[in-house]
């Protein structure tokens, strides 16, 4: 056994995020882990004799026993979600300990898991709440000190027409959107780097072509480059998390649609009102799955694989595309970029 056995765990948490950090996982998602394996680990020093601080508490001594009584009060006042995220994160840290030959196995499986609750859906609220929302961004504010309407359309409506997450906005490059007419598409790197293609319809290419014309007149041609991030800012910088939350809520007041957004749903909210509306207008399951990116499709043969036609058709079935036709005349836009 590895002489590290005798180690603290406050000592081996942080070993064990600095190796988690080389798949860069957000600052967020590292400090769920921290809190995660802390507070439960400080409940195993308060129950010992005499109580131990972290950095005295020794890996040794977390056996399936202790564990479980850990847990068992860590679970006692929190939600489901809370303790199965926690039991998720201890059992990662394990994995890791015994991986590295510091401990003999991992006790997680003898800690009773409760099942994790199905997320729920939290789209707009209000049955004309994304057309709204889109006519509204669309025109010119006075209030702003630099309106960008056809920006702001593009990001709010890949939301709504392609579900594309935070993250996944924010991946993207210029070059991410291409294909033939009729058959145009936005490559996504998705969660936990799976790739996959959306198709978009002939009204989002339009907003997006005449968002792109929109910053080349702003910016030169340079900054609409292939490599070129597909969102930016109005100094032409990439957008980041922070700019891009802010974009989509100024969105939201704009639109004076707030108190039709769930709390806690922000951009997201986007990205469920596109599978709601799928689902409620005739896609199934399946295709909703796989155009949302979920690790569930990736990882289970059993479900049914979706042709390229049929996502096309289950995109186009999304009615949000209708009021894209009006927010551009004519002569917006146009073909491939």
């Amino acid at each position: 056994m590895h002489d590290k056995q005798d180690e603290s765990v406050a000592r081996l948490i942080e070993e064990f995020l600095t190796a988690r950090a080389t798949r860069k996982p957000s600052p967020h998602t590292l400090e769920a882990y921290r809190r995660d394996l802390r507070t439960v680990a400080a409940l195993v020093g308060e129950d010992s004799t005499p109580p131990l601080p972290l950095d005295q508490l020794m890996i040794s001594s977390l056996s399936p026993r202790v564990m479980r009584a850990a847990f068992a009060r860590f679970a006692a006042p929190r939600a489901v979600a809370s303790v199965h995220r926690a039991w998720s994160s201890w059992n990662a840290f394990f994995t890791f300990l015994v991986a590295e030959g510091v401990a003999a196995g991992n006790p997680m499986p003898a800690v009773g898991r409760p099942r994790a609750p199905l997320p729920q859906p939290k789209p707009l609220r209000g049955d004309d709440t994304p057309e709204e929302l889109l006519a509204s961004v669309a025109r010119e504010d006075a209030r702003q000190r630099d309106p960008w309407p056809e920006r702001d359309v593009a990001v709010v409506a890949l939301a709504l027409c392609a579900g594309l997450r935070l993250s996944e906005l924010l991946a993207l490059r210029v070059s991410s959107v291409g294909g033939r007419a009729g058959e145009r598409r936005v490559d996504v790197a998705g969660k936990g780097g799976r790739p996959r293609v959306v198709p978009i319809e002939p009204e989002l290419d339009r907003v997006l072509v005449a968002y792109l014309d929109s910053r080349a007149r702003r910016f030169g041609a340079r900054s609409v480059r292939p490599d070129s991030p597909l969102l930016v800012d109005r100094r032409g910088e990439p957008l980041r998390r922070g700019g891009l939350q802010y974009l989509v809520d100024s969105c939201y007041r704009r639109a004076g649609i707030g108190d039709r957004v769930p709390r806690g749903a922000r951009l997201h909210a986007l990205r469920h009102t596109f599978a709601t509306r799928l689902a409620e207008d005739g896609a199934s399951a399946a295709e909703i799955m796989r155009l949302l990116g979920h690790a569930s499709l990736a990882s289970s043969q059993t479900y049914i694989e979706v042709t390229a036609g049929q996502q096309r058709a289950a995109v186009r079935s999304n009615r949000t595309h209708r009021v894209l036709s009006g927010l551009l005349g004519p002569g917006d836009g146009g073909g491939g970029t």
